[in-house]
Order: C-alpha cells, then sequence, then structure tokens
C-alpha cells in the first residue's frame, strides 16, 4: 500500500465505557463508534488500515477478538500499540517506527484519532497527517495538515481532498 490510514481504537472506532475495566475483549457491552464501520468499508481496499492504539493490556489478539464482536476487525491489516513496540504512544517516535514499519513516507499517512495530544499532535510532530475526531463537541481545531471531525462518515471526503483516496 502506498497510503495508510491509523485509528485509533477505544474512543476513535470503539466506544470507551467508564467504569469498564480489563481487557476491552472481555467487557460486557462493546460498541463500535457510529460511523466507524461505513468509514473503514469505504476506505478498505485503497489504503491500508491499521490501528495506532495506546492499549497496555491488550496485545494483537485482544485487541482483533474485540473487534471481532463489532465486526471491524477484517478492516484492520496492522495493529501497533505500545506493548508491541515499547513506545509510548504519546511521542512522535511511536509515529516514527510505524512509518519505518510501513515503509511508507510520512505524507501518505492519516492518524485518526480522538486524543488531541496522543493522536494528533505526537502524529504531526512525526510529520504525518492528523484527523482530531471530535464527537462530543462543536470544537473545530485545524492547521497545516490537519483537520477536526465530527462524525466518521465524513473521513472518506477528506481523504479523497488531501490526495490520499482517488476520486472516483
Amino acid at each position: 500500500m502506498n497510503a495508510w490510514v491509523l485509528f485509533d481504537w477505544g474512543g476513535t472506532l470503539m466506544r470507551d465505557f467508564p467504569g469498564s475495566k480489563g481487557k476491552m475483549k472481555d467487557w460486557r457491552r462493546v460498541e463500535a463508534v457510529p460511523g466507524a464501520r461505513k468509514a473503514l468499508h469505504q476506505i478498505h481496499g485503497q489504503v491500508g488500515v491499521a490501528l495506532a492504539t495506546r492499549a497496555e493490556e491488550s496485545d494483537e489478539a485482544d485487541i482483533r477478538e474485540a473487534l471481532a464482536r463489532v465486526e471491524l476487525d477484517a478492516f484492520i491489516k496492522r495493529i501497533y500499540s505500545p506493548l508491541a513496540l515499547g513506545l509510548d504512544k504519546g511521542s512522535p517516535d511511536f509515529y516514527r517506527r510505524i512509518l519505518a514499519e510501513l515503509k511508507v513516507s510520512p505524507d501518505r499517512v492519516v492518524m485518526v484519532g480522538d486524543n488531541y495530544k496522543e493522536d494528533v499532535e505526537a502524529a504531526r510532530a512525526a510529520g504525518m497527517r492528523a484527523v482530531w475526531f471530535n464527537e462530543h463537541n462543536s470544537e473545530e481545531r485545524t492547521g497545516a495538515h490537519m483537520a477536526t471531525l465530527h462524525h466518521l462518515d465524513h473521513l472518506q471526503g477528506l481523504l479523497t481532498a488531501w490526495g490520499i483516496l482517488k476520486r472516483s
């Protein structure tokens, strides 16, 4: 793949439920974020899709099991976490390591996540484009190579405008 979209896991593709403890695969209740399945379906096959998560308890098998519970696992090619990389997700080095493993230029990678510092600032410091996913209020943050989305249904249009996806 010559372009990749990285997604945060909890709060971006799947709901984080306050009070839920342990590995998400074992939670009594799991849900995909509204629009996640549609967004993944729209970009699948046109770009590589990976997770860049701060999950510290779950390994790749655990994460895939949780994703399978909401039928998102088939879309995700790779999973990167502090556990797997030995680096903190809030560090640009976390993203630089992903770029090295993907063997792709930073301008061909977009990070999508709900944590502005870890998902947007750290990814941008590594040279990537970033999308702040803010479904909770109308706050917008924009800048060079970054945007805000309030719903994942709008991701395909943004990726097309940025030249990550081809126009149909």
